[in-house]
């Protein structure tokens, strides 16, 4: 413990040269450097403004549009190698601050493993809350690297509802052999009971049941073409800025036996369902002219999931209302996210030559779209959004600019949920870290 301190102490009081210097803030625990520990920050500050779903209500009063200043994500990382074969991570901070929320919120642990090597970079496993999970390559997304405004968070499966913030009390094993990475997991859900996205009543369409839950098994393959990736930590990459030739396929699921429950018979029967989900996904980075660093990023994927019967979930991302809402929706900028059904996603961005505003960096601009044939709804879903990144110190000092374009649900004469109306929300993001 008394060392532990001292590594800490010793990074706190590296910060200020290892900015001017521009290294890391690591420790080295011996000569050559291969037992280390290493600290990050990162800070996301939305700008925002949002086009409310109909009926939308802010503390009590109906608002069609709001504007809003809040932290998407603060967060410190603590890692390292303490000897030849153990590694250990950990992760805090918070998300989603807003003017909406509960005041002087504490920090919490999104990460805390222990790993140990078994044979070096083939297999490793370890132990803890983690997000070592399945089923596609944004199941657990690097934040500080993300091509778009946000990641695709449909591919977080159950974030928030027998999770925290993507992470699951796990035993994981992962590791390369030769051109295939992978992961896998046993993972146990959290309670139910403790989440706040949905009740524990069970209705005519699917929820997640409260009731003690099974192990969830999940993994995810990928087989890499051209440069490899890091698996030191799970999450990954979304744009190299040029620094890598990467082209892979992957591939993955999540399996749970009775995670879901409906209702049958007007409410007398209860029929229990399993989760499982099977994704496939493409990732492509590459230089396109090694002198000046353009680039381009590309990824898509496409699932089949299965929450049970009609599943829908609607979301909105730090949502700027806290009321009302009139539309299949809910309020603020919620839409069908996620849901039973086939799921589609896009991503492509062009990063233009390194030193195309000289010493203010250069420019990414780029579109995404998703698209999601559920059960429950009569129209295709479909979300787009397009936006540039300015990359003043690559990811490390970010300011991008997005828009969003999402679709409001409503019931039609005929008792179906189709799409009637299109809301739209502009943000502005300041993303700074070491």
């Amino acid at each position: 413990m008394k060392r532990i301190f001292t590594v800490l102490s010793l990074i706190l009081i590296s910060i200020s040269s290892a900015q001017a210097q521009n290294r890391d803030l690591r420790f080295n625990l011996n000569e050559d450097g291969s037992q280390y520990v290493k600290a990050t920050f990162l800070n996301q500050t939305w700008v925002r403004w949002t086009q409310n779903n109909p009926g939308t209500l802010i503390d009590g009063y109906a608002k069609d549009n709001a504007f809003d200043i809040g932290l998407r994500r603060t967060r410190i990382q603590l890692f390292g190698k303490i000897s030849d074969r153990v590694f250990f991570y950990t992760q805090f901070g918070q998300n989603n601050l807003s003017y909406l929320g509960t005041r002087k919120q504490g920090l919490f642990f999104h990460d805390a493993i222990g790993e140990i090597e078994i044979a070096k970079d083939k297999f490793s496993v370890g132990a803890g809350l983690t997000g070592w999970v399945g089923f596609l390559r944004y199941s657990s997304p690097s934040i500080g690297s993300i091509l778009t405004m946000d990641a695709p968070l449909y591919q977080q499966s159950t974030n928030d509802i027998s999770d925290q913030f993507v992470r699951k009390y796990s035993i994981y094993a992962k590791g390369k052999l030769g051109k295939l990475d992978y992961r896998f997991a046993l993972s146990k859900p959290m309670s139910i009971t403790q989440s706040s996205v949905q009740g524990t009543t069970p209705g005519p369409n699917s929820l997640f049941s409260p009731e003690p839950l099974n192990l969830q098994t999940q993994g995810y393959f990928k087989y890499e073409f051209l440069d490899s990736e890091s698996n030191l930590t799970p999450y990954t990459t979304g744009s190299y800025l040029g620094s890598k030739n990467v082209f892979n396929i992957g591939a993955g699921f999540i399996y749970q036996k009775h995670a879901m429950w409906h209702t049958e018979n007007n409410g007398t029967s209860i029929v229990y369902e399993d989760l499982a989900l099977f994704g496939v996904d493409v990732f492509y980075d590459r230089v396109l002219d090694p002198a000046t660093k353009t680039a381009i990023t590309a990824y898509a994927a496409i699932s089949s999931n299965n929450y049970g019967k009609d599943y829908v979930r609607n979301l909105g991302v730090m949502n700027p209302a806290n009321g009302g809402g009139t539309s299949f929706n809910g309020a603020g900028n919620s839409f069908p996210i996620n849901g039973t059904g086939t799921l589609g996603y896009f991503q492509i961005g062009y990063l233009m030559k390194s030193d195309l505003l000289g010493s203010l960096g250069t420019l990414q601009p780029y579109v995404a779209s998703q698209l999601a044939s559920l059960d429950r709804l009569d129209d295709t879903m479909s979300m787009y959004e397009f936006g540039m990144n300015w990359l003043i110190k690559g990811h490390g000092t970010k300011l991008s600019l997005n828009y969003q374009s999402r679709p409001v649900f409503n019931q039609n004469n005929a008792n179906e949920l189709v799409s009637t109306d299109r809301k739209g929300m502009a943000v502005l993001q300041l993303q700074v870290s070491i």
